[in-house]
């Protein structure tokens, strides 16, 4: 599937009166990373079928927890959930990307596939980390998730 997808995606509608435009971006960002996954993880080796199960669920409490967001009036708590799974998830991905997890094999994940999933995943932890901020109104204040999507 091509990088530069965000044109050819349906965008997802239905925001809610309490969302804001940053939960559409986030929620269309993490359909994109959905979709780019799924077949990379298709890919994975029988042994490694687990791991790819747990990056899945991963992928998919992300989308839920930027539903649910969406949803909220109060969004730190759950904005600080998002910020949690998606540390999970990108451990999960350097994982199966790690040569070291299979010395005598090929990785599971390609590294031009992890470079992609990668970049996608720090750009919705940088849209995590500028909603912080936006909902704090400074730069000051809140450092974990914040602090977490920029790489501190």
């Amino acid at each position: 599937m091509p990088e530069n997808t965000a044109e050819q995606l349906p965008q997802l509608d239905n925001v809610r009166d309490n969302a804001t435009q940053e939960d559409f971006k986030m929620k269309n960002k993490v359909y994109e990373m959905l979709l780019y996954a799924y077949p990379a993880l298709e890919q994975f080796p029988k042994s490694d079928r687990k791991l790819a199960d747990h990056i899945r669920e991963a992928i998919l409490q992300v989308f839920e927890l930027v539903i649910h967001l969406e949803n909220k009036h109060y969004k730190k708590t759950t904005l600080g959930e998002l910020d949690d799974q998606l540390d999970v998830l990108r451990h999960l991905v350097r994982l199966a990307a790690d040569q070291q997890l299979h010395p005598d094999k090929k990785t599971c994940l390609p590294i031009r596939k992890y470079e992609i999933l990668s970049r996608k995943i720090n750009e919705i932890g940088c849209m995590i980390g500028g909603y912080y901020k936006s909902l704090n109104g400074s730069t000051a204040g809140n450092g974990g998730a914040a602090n977490k999507s920029n790489g501190k």
